[in-house]
């Protein structure tokens, strides 16, 4: 399936709709999808080498955008629905802690998180139900999620047609590797949060 998605994003890097498509993968990624946008990224870059900077800077902003959709999910919606479930089992004062906690080190897990395979929407949602000030939560999520489209994308441009062999080459190990770190991802979400 994920060699299918390769090929599928090699082929669609050619065509008009390409920007696009990796927009809004970047958006749903920071806000609600599962998939990290580098699974567009990576192919794209590696189909058309020199449109290696217009693609992170494509990525970066929708996943920014993205990201701001995610914290008003948490900061408006927990209200209604957090809040009530949180009484229901009596971990009221033990989320306060946790949002105090998170607020004090909030610059750090959004930067940290935001360069990392970690799901970002978690980062997202969690820095708006914690009321996390929004105006740090914006300049750490552009320089985390621009430094690790940037790179990704500078490393894929710097090594061309090497690297894409490569991964021609071992896609499937590759794929398991991948697969490791977003379910590690969301197994370091259920013991670190």
């Amino acid at each position: 399936m994920l060699r299918r998605l390769y090929d599928w994003t090699i082929d669609l890097a050619a065509r008009r709709q390409a920007p696009w498509a990796l927009a809004a993968v970047s958006f749903a990624e920071s806000s609600f999808f599962p998939l990290p946008p580098d699974i567009v990224l990576i192919p794209m870059v590696l189909s058309q080498r020199q449109k290696a900077w217009a693609y992170a800077t494509i990525c970066t902003i929708a996943s920014v955008i993205g990201g701001m959709f995610g914290y008003a999910i948490g900061y408006f919606l927990f209200d209604t629905v957090g809040t009530y479930i949180l009484n229901l089992y009596g971990y009221q004062d033990a989320f306060s802690s946790f949002a105090e906690r998170y607020n004090d080190y909030g610059v750090w897990i959004v930067l940290i998180a935001g360069f990392t395979p970690f799901p970002y929407k978690v980062i997202t949602i969690a820095s708006g139900v914690t009321h996390l000030n929004f105006l740090v939560f914006m300049l750490a999520s552009i320089a985390a999620r621009g430094a690790r489209f940037f790179a990704v994308s500078a490393l894929l441009w710097w090594f061309g047609e090497p690297i894409r062999a490569f991964i021609d080459r071992y896609f499937g190990l590759l794929s398991i590797l991948f697969m490791v770190l977003l379910i590690g991802g969301f197994v370091a979400v259920r013991y670190i949060l």
